[in-house]
């Protein structure tokens, strides 16, 4: 069955709830002070199986000025608009202010209902009629039908329920397949049961025992059932008013402007870049000026930075603003929303986000960036270019997690756009994504830096892999290693294809002198400052000669000062041998060796980490 949310708008007392009962049999008033004052005051809910093959559920708003925040929160979801306009007084100040708010939502379909119109005559009802059609002219609602009827008598039902099923035909459904997000309008407590939040599923689906996600707070639950229309039901999908029972979670803990989701998918975020579109009938907004930001269900004080020049905006013009937010929200590129001034609370404009600022600092404008250029990007239908301009904005690449955050799309969407794009994808359990010219650049970076370095310091075998990857994730350094031909990389250390250590006649007379040196002496070795200092080289190429005889292992390091020839550590091994299973203490491996306890303690620390001999208490094993 095709589910479809009809919302209705329009001045108050214009017979929006009347119409609603009519058509539905349900009295959308809820509360007892909309009962007793006879205006709706908060959101009110029917459904309506128009057809076997059709649902309409029906968001009832309040027309009050001082109710419009809640008319906000119930209109953000609508597929369709059930425009009411009361015949016997026509348009008034919040028939307007609401039709301003359905245009910037970008709802593209609707009815204009002439609501009582069983009091007045077809003279009156003409006239209502061109008054209508000259306030929709050029809008979505131009060629929209508009019915007279009557809920009190009941003309015109008729011809307005063919309307609504012909109308709603044409609309979309929405996204069953994609994320779920489920803003939440009310939240109350139902005895034996607990928690219960309520709202149009915008996107998505929720089934009995799933987890799901409270965002902003993130705090994690679990559903203990769902309902649809009011009925019980397995799973709710898109564009259904869905009911969800929240386990181990107070009706406090929730609030209006919530949302559930999907858990760790989304983050909510306090800044957004958008499409502004001012009203013309709204004063010029000033950079940095304070409004109220209405999206979804949601409500947030906000900051509005002008980011096409400082110059306040134009009335009736459209421009790229940074809206920077009280408090965090869930919002994805796409969505609409609504801003309002502060003082007098009116309706000054809207628009549709185009990016979420996950980290403010990292996304922070300066001068000569291109900014429009930027969101002409983001805000295209381009995908692949829009993912490029996202890789590409990353310093190392982004994975698909991080994408799907920030875009909203599903991961199918995004690998077939990536495809699209010139970017580069290194496997992981996800995909991460880095932008190819920045592969090939960052390759040639490397091969230049260890080129450089074998120039710099022709004695060493190659340059340390944590000094040459810099903050690279490692399997992205990998990738650029496994292509860049002309290195190879050999343990820790990375070095060019044909590098080869090739000494000098001064340089392979000072190796020998220092081995010499080592090897006459011992288990009793002189200090290395010493060996080195006598070497006949500069201290610098010194040191790196003997870094050469420890990696040829004819020399042996035990300990930061101390090194020894590789013959008297085999020696030493083969001493130890002929003790084998015995146990020692430091004075006998003194006698045994001829060397003082400067020497004995690092060798028999080092023995331990070799494991031919084993500590115990103040005693030693020979293994």
């Amino acid at each position: 069955m095709k589910n479809i949310i009809v919302g209705t708008a329009g001045h108050i007392d214009h017979g929006k709830t009347a119409l609603v009962k009519a058509l539905t049999g349900i009295d959308a008033d809820r509360l007892e002070e909309e009962k007793r004052r006879g205006i709706t005051i908060d959101l009110g809910f029917a459904h309506l199986e128009l057809t076997p093959a059709l649902r309409l559920g029906f968001v009832d708003v309040p027309g009050h000025e001082r109710f419009i925040k809640n008319m906000l929160a119930g209109v953000g979801g609508i597929d369709l608009l059930l425009f009411c306009i009361a015949a016997d007084e026509s348009i008034k100040p919040q028939t307007r202010e609401h039709f301003d708010i359905c245009r910037l939502l970008g709802i593209r379909r609707g009815i204009v209902a002439l609501t009582k119109a069983d009091l007045v005559d077809d003279d009156i009802l003409g006239l209502v009629r061109l008054e209508v059609e000259e306030m929709v002219a050029g809008s979505f609602l131009e060629s929209a039908p508009i019915v007279p009827v009557s809920s009190v008598t009941g003309a015109g039902l008729d011809a307005l329920r063919r309307e609504l099923a012909r109308v709603a035909a044409g609309v979309g459904e929405k996204n069953a397949a994609g994320y779920f997000r489920l803003p939440i309008d009310r939240v109350f407590s139902v005895k034996g049961f607990g928690t219960v939040a309520t709202g149009t599923l915008i996107s998505g689906s929720v089934a009995k025992e799933q987890e799901v996600e409270v965002y902003p707070a993130g705090r994690r639950l679990r559903v203990r059932g769902v309902q649809v229309h009011g009925s019980t039901a397995g799973r709710a999908l898109a564009g259904q008013r869905t009911a969800v029972n929240l386990a181990d979670i107070e009706p406090a803990d929730l609030a209006r402007g919530d949302v559930l989701s999907e858990p760790g998918r989304f983050q909510a975020v306090k800044q957004i870049d958008c499409r502004l579109h001012l009203l013309p009938s709204a004063k010029p907004l000033k950079h940095r000026a304070p409004v109220h930001f209405h999206s979804g269900t949601a409500e947030i004080e906000a900051e509005a930075r002008l980011l096409e020049g400082t110059a306040a905006m134009r009335p009736g013009t459209s421009a790229y603003v940074r809206l920077v937010l009280r408090q965090p929200a869930l919002l994805l590129p796409g969505d609409g929303f609504i801003i309002r001034m502060f003082s007098p609370v009116v309706t000054i404009g809207g628009g549709l986000v185009v990016d979420t600022v996950v980290d403010a600092g990292a996304r922070r404008y300066r001068k000569g960036d291109n900014v429009k250029a930027r969101l002409d990007t983001l805000s295209s239908g381009d995908a692949a270019a829009r993912i490029a301009l996202l890789v590409r904005e990353a310093p190392f690449g982004i994975g698909m997690a991080d994408l799907v955050a920030r875009t909203g799309m599903a991961e199918r969407e995004i690998a077939a756009a990536a495809a699209q794009a010139p970017l580069e994808a290194i496997a992981q359990p996800q995909p991460w994504y880095v932008d190819r010219a920045w592969m090939q650049a960052e390759r040639e970076r490397i091969v230049r830096t260890v080129r450089e370095f074998h120039r710099q310091t022709p004695l060493l075998p190659g340059m340390a892999r944590q000094e040459l990857r810099g903050g690279a994730p490692v399997f992205v350094w990998d990738a650029l290693l496994a292509e860049a031909k002309d290195l190879v990389a050999e343990g820790e250390l990375v070095r060019s294809r044909g590098h080869k250590l090739v000494l000098k006649e001064d340089e392979e007379e000072a190796r020998a002198k220092i081995e010499r040196a080592f090897e006459a002496a011992g288990l009793a070795v002189p200090a290395m400052a010493e060996v080195l200092a006598k070497s006949g080289v500069e201290a610098a190429r010194a040191r790196s000669l003997l870094q050469i005889l420890l990696r040829e292992k004819r020399l042996v390091r035990i300990s930061t000062d101390l090194v020894f020839h590789q013959t008297a550590i085999g020696q030493l091994r083969e001493l130890l041998a002929r003790h084998k299973g015995e146990r020692f203490r430091v004075p006998e491996f003194k006698e045994w060796t001829g060397i003082s306890r400067k020497y004995a303690i690092p060798l028999l620390e080092f023995l331990d980490r070799e494991r031919i001999t084993r500590r115990e208490a103040d005693e030693r094993v020979v293994l």
